[in-house]
């Protein structure tokens, strides 16, 4: 049995490294736009992990602190669009099973964010009709923001993804484009490769990575770099299929944040590593 209690290397954060965070510098309009980021958001496991933690608070330092986030998560997929709750306190979705009671018992409770929500309904088309709902922030939203504002004093909205469709995402990208330089933080939030079904032991536990994943990964950054979104949209032609992707959800977020950059440009890689073998590829793009 691992005798390490459950969330342990947060914990460390919380103590050792969080406090600073407090002074991090606000973002101002002589900062500029905000770039779009495209991360891969883990679960729980993540509050286990030092260098994952690091790195995802380390690239929140890099950035002026926010004045909000509009973050998109593979986990929210509803027709028609819908955000969530933009009062302050907002409630978090425990969208996951089989891990230790310590995470369900998290809270994350943001600023009042209704200025965003006003923001966010008046920015997309006539065509999209914006619901505002109750609902709270999933773990693809909630696990990411604790680590990188664990404060909790950033106002979060949460949006669903209503289609698959790369053309559709990328053109709500593109209206939501403008919150970035009012200094909101757009975030498509997903998984670099996410086949789950496919785990092995040894992913597991020695963090072994199969061809299928390596292999997608190496297609997602070729494209990238070549800033060739058309060949993103073909993702299930791409080498590692379905393996890498089984179900597209935790995919498609980065043609919301491909939409909302100012147009094409080689992004800049944050993360590039694997966590159990699935990568956690992670960029951000002006």
């Amino acid at each position: 049995m691992d005798p390490t209690p459950a969330a342990a290397a947060y914990d460390a954060f919380l103590r050792d490294t969080a406090p600073a965070s407090r002074d991090h510098a606000l973002w101002t309009p002589e900062d500029g736009a905000l770039p779009a980021l495209f991360l891969s958001h883990g679960a729980p496991p993540l509050y286990d992990d030092a260098h994952w933690i690091d790195q995802l608070h380390g690239w929140a330092r890099d950035l002026p602190k926010p004045r909000a986030v509009l973050i998109v998560s593979a986990h929210w997929e509803s027709a028609p669009l819908a955000i969530s709750s933009p009062t302050a306190g907002t409630p978090l979705v425990y969208d996951f099973s089989g891990f230790h009671r310590r995470f369900f018992e998290f809270s994350y409770a943001t600023p009042d964010a209704t200025w965003l929500a006003e923001q966010v309904v008046g920015l997309l088309p006539d065509r999209e009709t914006v619901h505002v709902t109750g609902r709270g922030l999933d773990h693809g939203a909630w696990v990411p923001l604790s680590v990188m504002y664990p404060h909790a004093d950033v106002p979060v909205i949460q949006m669903s993804m209503p289609t698959h469709d790369p053309a559709r995402l990328a053109d709500i990208g593109r209206r939501l484009r403008a919150l970035r330089e009012q200094g909101v933080l757009v975030v498509g939030s997903g998984y670099g490769t996410h086949g789950l079904p496919f785990l092995t032991r040894e992913m597991v536990v020695d963090n072994a990575v199969p061809g299928w994943s390596s292999e997608f990964d190496a297609w997602t950054a070729e494209a990238l770099a070549d800033v060739d979104w058309d060949r993103l949209t073909r993702y299930a032609e791409a080498p590692g299929m379905p393996y890498a992707h089984p179900t597209v959800e935790h995919f498609t977020p980065m043609f919301v944040t491909l939409g909302a950059a100012d147009g094409p440009a080689v992004p800049t890689t944050v993360i590039d590593d694997y966590s159990f073998g699935l990568s956690k590829r992670s960029f951000q793009i002006a």
